[in-house]
């Protein structure tokens, strides 16, 4: 495993980069997270096998601080993913996101047109802000997420929602990363989306021409599946929601096996 940082339009951007030399997968996390919430999937054999690059958004983890806050936004943390890509010589890569990370790939989506593919998690493709009461859950713990001051009672009430309830999760490393991150990213953000500054995304999967897998823990709390089933994607892998039994919205950590044997089976089928 390789700690890097690449310098992406003028910032400086860390990454993770882990020991695998086949297909590249480039992973983008979620709201207030970081690259190592993959380490489970880039220490394992999945990671052994594939060259995994997963980099810290701007304000999170190891990445500085945006110098303006427009990049906390959709349009703006898409431009990272596009141009991160190009660097590390990546623009053919499978494109992994994880709640937030899954809309900055919609959004990106465009401006990446040899990406092979797309896996979305803990992310309901929507056309507008309104739209968003019927894609999630009614959980009042994402409101933290849309919070500049956060104290760590809140940091730990956002984690929790992450988790399939009842699971045994350690949530330490997601606190720490929702603390850590820049407040101006989550206040940022929210205005932004607010303000419509986003693509619609369900015209983006509807003229998407790659395939495009989306996955749910069946014990997902932010993310109303029922909305996920009503969507009409054309290029929805094996048509329908991948369900994933034991996981709430970290799928990649809380069922990391499962979670990697359909990533796999994924970038088989793309050849």
């Amino acid at each position: 495993m390789d700690e890097r940082m690449i310098t992406v339009d003028g910032a400086q951007i860390a990454f993770l980069e882990s020991d695998g030399d086949g297909r590249t997968v480039v992973f983008v996390h979620g709201n207030s997270s970081s690259a190592r919430t993959w380490l489970p999937v880039l220490t394992g054999p999945f990671g052994r096998s594939f060259r995994c690059l997963a980099f810290d958004l701007p304000g999170h983890g190891q990445s500085a601080p945006a110098a303006d806050h427009s990049a906390y936004s959709l349009p703006g943390y898409a431009a990272v993913l596009a141009g991160f890509t190009q660097a590390c010589g990546a623009a053919d890569a499978v494109i992994v996101g994880w709640s937030l990370g899954g809309h900055i790939a919609l959004e990106a989506a465009p401006a990446m047109p040899d990406a092979a593919g797309y896996v979305i998690f803990g992310t309901p493709p929507v056309a507008s802000a309104a739209q968003m009461a019927d894609a999630f859950l009614p959980n009042p713990a994402m409101n933290i997420g849309f919070t500049a001051d956060v104290t760590p009672e809140m940091a730990r009430t956002f984690a929790e929602s992450f988790a399939n309830p009842g699971s045994a999760l350690p949530l330490d490393e997601f606190t720490t990363d929702i603390l850590r991150t820049d407040g101006a990213a989550r206040a940022a953000l929210f205005a932004s989306v607010g303000e419509g500054r986003f693509t619609d995304e369900l015209a983006i999967v509807t003229a998407l021409g790659r395939p495009l897998a989306i996955l749910q823990g069946e014990g997902e709390q932010l993310v109303n599946l029922d909305y996920l089933q009503r969507l009409s994607i054309p290029t929805l892998w094996r048509g329908r929601v991948q369900l994933i039994p034991g996981a709430g919205h970290t799928a990649h950590q809380e069922a990391a096996s499962a979670f990697t044997e359909l990533l796999g089976q994924f970038i088989a089928d793309l050849s």
